[in-house]
């Protein structure tokens, strides 16, 4: 069994990691940490794990040595004690944004500070499987992805893979997001009753998770506009790309079925009948899968790349507990093969 523990245990992400371990064959929840509800059971916190597990939410200071740490601080937070966590653990799982990015000009840019730890960005790996499988393999250190950037990595990645895209073309990513994604602390903006029947657009241009996309798809030329609806769970990107003269339908099937078939959680969605004709977030709540689809104008060229995601799940915590079997050598499925509910 590998022995794990949890640092920051007490927010959506931390809750949905909690869930996956407990149920994970090969693992063992040690500690989980909380300064805000410590002492407390964590089922108090996560009402789901009642009855599932008898742990109580402890201090980060009084945190055992094991094998595998994840932290699931808030941003900004593993940067500064990074040196203390890897002394505790031989292998660090970090789920917040702190250490996505290569280089410390990008996180400056991007995040409006000095990086305090500039020297681990290249020791982490980008916790993206579907990207960065065989590095992920014998890393020690992966970072977090970003929720709306996995989407829009996972949109666009066939297309990238396949050298379909137009050089220098602009990529317009739209990404509709539910309010779990604010996180269980709430905003005035996440009140209900101000959130209730919007869509809101809060990010037109210049979203952080941009750079995750720049980075992971080697494109320059991206925007991402963000736009909250009244979803709680999911996240959907719709990226509008130019494709090169003379790419066909044909073509397009081929470089996402090669996608699909290559990764265990991605699924073509591309119907002629019933409702889920094309991918649909809400059937993949609670669930590991990101579904993608695409439509060509070939009048012109103009390309629309879908993908689907549960933000908790493939953006976050999913993706972290498919990277742990990676790095352990272990099935890449195992403890992740929960298909989502329908209807809900």
């Amino acid at each position: 069994m590998i022995r794990a523990s949890i640092v920051g245990g007490s927010g959506y992400t931390g809750g949905e990691l909690l869930r996956l371990l407990l149920d994970h064959p090969q693992v063992e929840v040690a500690q989980v940490t909380s300064r805000s509800r410590l002492g407390e059971y964590v089922y108090q916190t996560h009402p789901n794990l009642r009855k599932r597990t008898q742990l109580q939410f402890c201090d980060p200071q009084t945190l055992q040595p094991c094998q595998v740490l994840f932290l699931a601080l808030p941003h900004g937070q593993a940067q500064g004690e990074i040196e203390h966590y890897a002394c505790l653990a031989e292998r660090i799982i970090d789920l917040s944004a702190d250490f996505r990015l290569r280089s410390a000009e990008a996180y400056q840019r991007w995040y409006g500070h000095p990086h305090a730890a500039p020297q681990w960005l290249e020791r982490f790996v980008y916790g993206l499987p579907e990207l960065h499988r065989e590095e992920l393999r014998t890393a020690r250190y992966v970072s977090g992805v970003g929720c709306n950037a996995t989407a829009a990595n996972l949109a666009l990645a066939p297309l990238v893979k396949a050298g379909l895209i137009e050089p220098d073309s602009p990529v317009i990513v739209e990404i509709k997001v539910g309010s779990s994604e604010g996180g269980a602390e709430g905003n005035p903006g996440s009140h209900h009753p101000e959130r209730s029947h919007v869509v809101r657009t809060f990010a037109p241009f210049g979203h952080r998770h941009t750079a995750e996309v720049m980075q992971e798809c080697g494109l320059t030329n991206v925007k991402l506009t963000m736009t909250s609806v009244e979803l709680v769970r999911g996240a959907l990107a719709t990226a509008h790309v130019q494709v090169k003269s003379g790419v066909t339908n044909k073509d397009l099937w081929r470089a996402y079925r090669a996608f699909a078939n290559e990764n265990p959680f991605v699924r073509l969605v591309k119907e002629q009948r019933g409702i889920y004709r094309v991918p649909e977030p809400k059937i993949l709540a609670g669930s590991n899968y990101a579904d993608i689809g695409f439509e060509l104008d070939e009048s012109n060229g103009q390309l629309v790349s879908i993908c689907a995601i549960d933000n908790l799940m493939k953006g976050a915590a999913g993706s972290a507990v498919q990277c742990l079997n990676l790095m352990y050598g272990m099935e890449e499925t195992l403890g992740l093969e929960f298909p989502g509910l329908h209807p809900v």
